[in-house]
């Protein structure tokens, strides 16, 4: 199956302003943007923008049907984790809130405990963790 273990992962969902979303995850964040266009009306009917780490194993790709928009409905425990494997620095954290986060309590205090959580500006959480990650 190493096929599948070494897919590359996209998380997809709907965004209300993608402009705020690029804000929030390229400038504050510091993800690349990896692909973007804007709708047409024609075959590209969804506005796009995909960022990331261009040697990364996922991308996060952001939506918009400006014919048909979908209002994104995360929940608290819609979480992406980020392993920072270290202490959380501080100017990252005001640059996120700069750019259009809102810092929040975790719906599970795990994360209070070993990290930071910030709301993106449509309602998603991204969790800065303190923590490592090995699959080992």
């Amino acid at each position: 199956m190493s096929a599948i273990s070494t897919a590359h992962m996209r998380i997809a969902r709907p965004s209300r302003d993608l402009e705020a979303a690029r804000r929030f995850w390229v400038t504050g964040l510091g993800l690349d943007v990896l692909y973007a266009h804007e709708a047409d009306g024609g075959e590209r009917r969804h506005s796009l923008l995909m960022v990331g780490w261009p040697d990364a194993g996922w991308h996060l790709e952001l939506t918009r049907d400006p014919a048909a928009p979908l209002e994104p409905t995360p929940t608290p425990d819609d979480l992406l984790v980020v392993y920072l494997a270290g202490p959380v620095p501080d100017a990252l954290v005001e640059r996120l809130l700069a750019h259009g986060g809102t810092r929040v309590p975790a719906h599970n205090p795990y994360w209070d405990t070993w990290g930071i959580t910030v709301q993106d500006p449509d309602g998603y959480r991204l969790v800065l963790c303190t923590r490592s990650w090995s699959h080992s």
